[in-house]
């Protein structure tokens, strides 16, 4: 079984505006449908609440790990399992990251989230088949995002 998600979208805008969306919490929160409580910093946790229909009564909670101008933002976020009785800060992590490359006709954004190993067995198939659905959900919003007139 592999331990990695990876998708790669290209999209019809420019580097510099695809940056911006993934890393402007505002922006990030419209796409991705969650309510951040600030603005996203390397070493700091972010907070929210999912806005995501369905998934209204789920807490966001991640730690950035990195934000390299137009190449790289990544973090890790924790696994809600509501059944588990812990809260969010005491699940396991998976690494989330976002890599962008100039095209001739716009970016290429890759998403990979990593790090399923660190999740209980009978957790493990559910999240990895639910987060690569969730994945090619999120690259078609970001896709949708990026290219609306502002």
């Amino acid at each position: 079984m592999t331990d990695r998600i990876v998708k790669q979208v290209e999209l019809q805008a420019p580097v510099s505006r695809v940056w911006r969306a993934l890393t402007d919490h505002e922006e990030f929160g419209q796409w991705f449908r969650v309510k951040l409580d600030g603005p996203f910093k390397p070493g700091a946790l972010s907070t929210g609440q999912v806005t995501y229909p369905g998934y209204e009564h789920y807490p966001w909670r991640a730690v950035v790990e990195r934000m390299e101008p137009e190449r790289l933002f990544s973090f890790r976020w924790n696994d809600f399992d509501e059944k588990s009785g812990l809260d969010i800060s005491e699940q396991p992590s998976t690494l989330v990251e976002f890599r962008l490359e100039p095209t001739d006709t716009g970016t290429r954004l890759t998403i990979i989230e990593s790090g399923f190993e660190s999740l209980p067995d009978h957790r493990r198939l559910e999240v990895l088949r639910s987060n690569t659905e969730g994945w090619d959900i999120q690259a078609n919003n970001i896709a949708v995002h990026v290219t609306a007139p502002t």
